[in-house]
């Protein structure tokens, strides 16, 4: 099993949608981020298993889970989650986002 570390901006991402979750239902709000999280550690199991997606820059992975995509590059000796997104959110435009305000890892 490979080690999994989330980026800065991920774990920007967990507390933002923690915050949105939280005005309706707060107890709801850590709970699924909890899972988040748990399926962000899970993508070190079987790395290579999910989406590839060639529509961004960065050889770049997603996995589903809900209506967010957690976002992830395998690296020789770590998995990267980059970001964790909603689904209905542009993913390039995001990425993009990212790289200008120098929120990797």
């Amino acid at each position: 099993m490979m080690r999994v570390e989330f980026s800065v901006r991920a774990r920007q991402d967990l507390a933002e949608i923690a915050d949105y979750i939280a005005e309706t239902n707060p107890a709801r709000a850590h709970s699924f981020v909890d899972e988040l999280v748990a399926a962000g550690e899970a993508r070190g199991s079987f790395p290579h298993s999910d989406r590839r997606r060639r529509d961004v820059p960065g050889n770049l992975f997603t996995f589903p889970y809900g209506r967010y995509l957690i976002v992830y590059r395998v690296e020789p000796e770590q998995v990267l989650i980059r970001r964790i997104i909603h689904g209905a959110r542009d993913l390039a435009r995001a990425l993009r986002d990212e790289d200008d305000d120098g929120g990797g890892a």
